[in-house]
C-alpha cells in the first residue's frame, strides 16, 4: 500500500506540474506562419539606447537611434526573415570618463524573425540577427558581434506590441559581445558579454499576428 501511495502521488505531482506549466506557456505559443499588415517600408525611432559591458558594468549610452526597414506583407508568411533592417544609426553616444564614440553598422541587411505570438496580448516575440557594428572615437574602439569579430552573427532578442507599435529590444536571450578593444581605458574588454537596449517606435504602425 505505501508504495502504491507513493506511485499515485508522483503522478500526482508530475500531472500537476504538466498542468501549471501548460497553463503558463498557453498564452504564448512558436507559430508557424504569420501575417503583416500593411508591411512594406518601415521606420523606428528611438530615445536613449545603452550597450552595457556585462563584465565590468560600464555602459556606452546613445541618446538616440533610427532605423529604416521592410516588413514582408499579407498572410502565410514564415517567421524567419518576415523582414529586413536595411539602416541603423545612433547619435551622441558617449561612456564613462567622458568618452565619446561613433557606431558603424556592417553587413546590412539585418534579420527581423517572428518566433512566438502572445493572442491575449497582440505581442510577438523574435530576434534581430545578423548583427556586427564597431565603436570608434579618440582613445576608444571596439567590434559587437556574435561568436567573433566579422563573424556578422550577432544577435538580440525583442518584442513588438501591435497596440503600441514598439519594437523593445531585450536585455535576455541575446549573444553579443566585444572583441578587438583599443583602448577604451578598461572600460570595455575583448570577448566580454554586453547587453542592448531599446525602445523603437515604429511607423506606419504594424499589425504582426502568428497562427
Amino acid at each position: 500500500m505505501a508504495i502504491l501511495k507513493r506511485t499515485y502521488g508522483i503522478l500526482f505531482a508530475g500531472a500537476a506540474t504538466a498542468a501549471v506549466i501548460g497553463m503558463s506557456a498557453a498564452p504564448a505559443f512558436a507559430a508557424t506562419t504569420w501575417s503583416v499588415s500593411p508591411g512594406g517600408a518601415i521606420t523606428g525611432k528611438s530615445g536613449k539606447t545603452t550597450l552595457k559591458d556585462t563584465s565590468t558594468g560600464n555602459a556606452l549610452s546613445c541618446t538616440s537611434s533610427s532605423t529604416s526597414a521592410t516588413l514582408k506583407k499579407g498572410s502565410g508568411l514564415a517567421g524567419r526573415g518576415l523582414g529586413s533592417i536595411t539602416k541603423v544609426s545612433f547619435s551622441n553616444c558617449t561612456g564613462p570618463l567622458g568618452l565619446t564614440f561613433t557606431v558603424t553598422t556592417h553587413d546590412l541587411p539585418w534579420k527581423l524573425n517572428a518566433v512566438s505570438y502572445n493572442a491575449s496580448t497582440g505581442v510577438t516575440t523574435g530576434t534581430i540577427t545578423g548583427i556586427d557594428a564597431t565603436l570608434s572615437g579618440p582613445s576608444c574602439k571596439a567590434t559587437v558581434d556574435g561568436t567573433g569579430a566579422g563573424k556578422h552573427n550577432g544577435m538580440v532578442k525583442g518584442t513588438y506590441t501591435n497596440s503600441t507599435g514598439k519594437l523593445k529590444v531585450l536585455t535576455t536571450g541575446g549573444n553579443l559581445h566585444i572583441y578587438a578593444v583599443s583602448g577604451c581605458a578598461g572600460l570595455i574588454k575583448s570577448g566580454d558579454a554586453t547587453t542592448f537596449s531599446a525602445t523603437y517606435t515604429v511607423s506606419p504602425k504594424q499589425t504582426i499576428k502568428g497562427s
